[in-house]
């Protein structure tokens, strides 16, 4: 019996495209779940606060003001995640990373409170804007922050920094600087690997994600211990008009 020469290729074509399938839906569950069960907390607190004699309505609102800002986060997400199995490109349009660095810090501004994190940007007000998906982007830097404000949790001084500068060659960086516990240098070049994690929980999916955004907008995502303690999570990416 003769084979189709092509025959195994398309085989392995087919295993590889389950595979990514697989990794999607494996992320969706991971980015979804956060907020999902962030709403959750929110949902129950805003009970309580309202089952109270006399209710407690501004705890109340607070907590239905997470819930809003929870919710959009996943829609977001899903809106990300959806948009990647489009045949077409991506619609892209000229991105302030500044502003989205403000959006996010603004978005977990209570998770920032709750842990105690001491919050430092250094913007470069000359920042040139960059071609890019919007939502994909806040993404990458919505899961940057969080990774380090988790990374945090053990240690007693937490600070984050990120930092935005031109670059002498033309494009742009972003930096995001914790004061945690760091990473282990034996794991370093393993943590932007799909399903690979250091959290008891995580289903290793956020990190590999991010990179992919990055290198699908013509940039690089890149860790590195921090000069005193922590890690240091950067990316760069070429500006509008390259």
């Amino acid at each position: 019996m003769q084979y189709a020469p092509q025959t195994g290729q398309a085989e392995l074509s087919g295993y590889t495209q389950a595979s990514r399938m697989g990794a999607m839906t494996a992320s969706i569950a991971h980015e979804v779940s956060q907020p999902l069960a962030a709403i959750l907390a929110n949902a129950n607190a805003a009970l309580r606060w309202m089952a109270r004699t006399p209710p407690d309505v501004a705890e109340a609102r607070e907590s239905l003001e997470q819930i809003v800002r929870e919710g959009q986060r996943a829609a977001d997400v899903i809106q990300s995640v959806r948009s990647m199995f489009k045949s077409k490109e991506l619609a892209r349009a000229s991105v302030d990373l500044n502003q989205l660095v403000q959006e996010v810090l603004a978005l977990v501004q209570g998770t920032l409170e709750k842990h105690g994190v001491v919050v430092r940007t250094e913007l470069d007000e000359a920042l040139v804007p960059v071609t890019g998906n919007r939502v994909q982007l806040k993404q990458v830097l919505f899961n940057l922050v969080t990774n380090a404000i988790e990374a945090m949790e053990l240690v007693a001084d937490r600070r984050l920094l990120v930092k935005s500068e031109l670059e002498s060659g033309g494009g742009v960086r972003v930096t995001v600087e914790d004061s945690g516990s760091g990473i282990d240098a034996k794991v370093i070049d393993q943590i932007f690997t799909s399903f690979f994690t250091t959290k008891t929980d995580g289903m290793g999916m956020g990190l590999s994600i991010c990179q992919a955004i990055i290198e699908s907008h013509g940039g690089r995502l890149w860790a590195s211990p921090s000069a005193t303690r922590g890690a240091v999570f950067q990316f760069t990416l070429p500006t509008g008009g390259e």
